[in-house]
């Protein structure tokens, strides 16, 4: 055999393995919860390049971190227990975000809030009254989980302590916006969250513990005018007065671009200005983020 042809057929091999390793399934961890009380589940996607590597942490919305194909009969989630929402049917979304910062060289940890608090179904659209969400609220509950995340990378040697970021959609968004306002308010005894990005989160005032945040942390928040969900004007009013407060908040707000516009499913990338805001918000997370490791 020719070493041309070897050099093709080594070639195929390694974009093949190259395919199967991003597609492959996160990994699962289990890590607690700065509450005290409770065991979360987590998943993590690595880099395929030697750490330590910079870290993210991805904090899902009001649908919970599964494939609406298979959560509708999930309940709990946690160590020991078998269930159909595991590391095999995140969402589409989830996915596509975690294999987008590893292949960027960031370690990426998908905490699930709602399965180890036996709500893994998640919840439908305009549930934002649904009494059931209260023990997994983006206020005083979410906010505990993402500091236990926080903890958990800082326990690895393979993250890099000061370069660990934040990413929430929806109420995830909220919950991540909350994180820095707790984070400003604190003293922290190690390194926190050194950025934030906030998609498309609900600015109100049930959903904020505070109308501003007066923070040197950076924030950009990602918005779609036509969302049909939460009112980007209420988080453009949060930016401005964040911004007087001495914030470095950067919003961008998508033409034609609705709730979940970055869900990459083709039911919801059939809105034109969807497909464009996803498309530059891809383009602008890495940037953005990288910037701020300068």
């Amino acid at each position: 055999m020719s070493r041309h042809v070897i050099g093709i057929l080594v070639g195929v091999a390694t974009n093949l393995l190259s395919v199967a390793a991003a597609s492959a399934a996160p990994k699962t961890v289990y890590f607690n919860s700065a509450d005290g009380r409770t065991a979360l589940t987590g998943y993590v996607f690595e880099p395929s390049t030697p750490g330590p590597w910079p870290a993210i942490v991805m904090l899902h919305g009001r649908g919970g971190p599964y494939s609406s194909n298979v959560n509708a009969d999930c309940t709990f989630v946690g160590a020991g227990t078998s269930s159909p929402c595991n590391a095999n049917t995140l969402s589409k979304r989830h996915a596509m975000w975690g294999e987008y910062w590893a292949a960027r060289g960031y370690l990426a940890l998908l905490p699930d809030s709602f399965g180890p608090r036996g709500k893994a179904h998640g919840f439908a659209r305009f549930t934002h009254g649904d009494p059931d969400r209260a023990d997994v609220n983006e206020t005083n509950v979410r906010p505990l989980d993402a500091e236990g995340a926080l903890a958990y990378l800082h326990s690895r040697n393979d993250v890099f302590a000061g370069q660990i970021y934040l990413q929430g959609w929806s109420n995830g968004g909220s919950t991540a916006l909350n994180v820095m306002i707790r984070q400003d308010n604190q003293q922290p005894t190690q390194a926190g969250y050194r950025g934030a990005l906030a998609f498309y989160p609900g600015c109100g005032p049930s959903t904020l513990l505070a109308s501003k945040i007066s923070t040197a942390t950076p924030i950009a928040m990602f918005l779609g005018a036509e969302d049909e969900e939460v009112s980007p004007v209420r988080c453009l009013r949060f930016a401005d007065r964040s911004r007087q407060a001495g914030s470095p908040i950067d919003v961008t707000v998508y033409a034609g671009a609705t709730h979940g516009f970055d869900e990459p499913s083709s039911r919801r990338q059939s809105t034109p200005g969807n497909r464009a805001a996803m498309d530059d918000a891809l383009v602008k997370a890495i940037a953005i983020v990288n910037g701020w490791k300068k």
